[in-house]
């Protein structure tokens, strides 16, 4: 089985990003109801491996926070692969990304490193863009430049099963686990 761990986005803010999507007159965009942001993608996985995997992110010690996505970018230089929405604030989801990765390799599978930029994906392109599609893309930067979403609390990390297929990706929940409240 294909898995990640993640932060499940709010049913708003995935409708908000399917708003903003629809300034996009290139690429594939990505079905809002699988928006999330990944914290660790683990590949595929046995079901021995899933269920060490359990047992540890049960055991998942971190404080909840609030997050809000902000501004637009691109992977992949002068040839953009994926547009994504970033995150205002990247501290905490960068220390949740770092806690999540000790329980992962805590159940055994050691995770590449990587440098961690949170994000949400938002549309996938093509290998080689005709100029009018890198010119598409590059006025949805500068039209949206000023993104900023609603913050929404983010209270567990889920861990979801990606099963691929012709119509794009299909993600399962396999199970939830709680953040430490966080005093207010």
């Amino acid at each position: 089985m294909r898995l990640f761990l993640a932060i499940d986005l709010p049913e708003e803010v995935k409708d908000d990003l399917a708003a903003v999507q629809d300034d996009l007159t290139v690429g594939r965009r990505t079905d809002p109801d699988t928006f999330h942001l990944t914290l660790a993608f683990l590949g595929d996985q046995d079901a021995a491996f899933a269920e060490e995997l359990d047992l540890e992110m049960q055991g998942l010690s971190a404080p909840g926070f609030d997050l809000a996505l902000a501004g637009f970018d691109t992977f992949g230089g002068t040839t953009p692969a994926v547009l994504f929405a970033g995150v205002a604030e990247a501290g905490p989801v960068t220390e949740l990304h770092r806690a999540v990765r000790r329980k992962v390799r805590a159940a055994g599978l050691e995770l590449d490193r990587e440098r961690f930029r949170p994000h949400v994906t938002v549309a996938r392109f093509r290998k080689r863009l005709p100029a009018e599609a890198l010119e598409g893309i590059r006025m949805f930067l500068a039209r949206n430049a000023g993104y900023r979403g609603a913050a929404f609390p983010v209270r567990d990390v889920v861990l979801f099963e990606s099963a691929l297929s012709a119509a794009g990706a299909v993600h399962t929940e396999l199970a939830r686990y709680p953040l430490r409240s966080v005093a207010g």
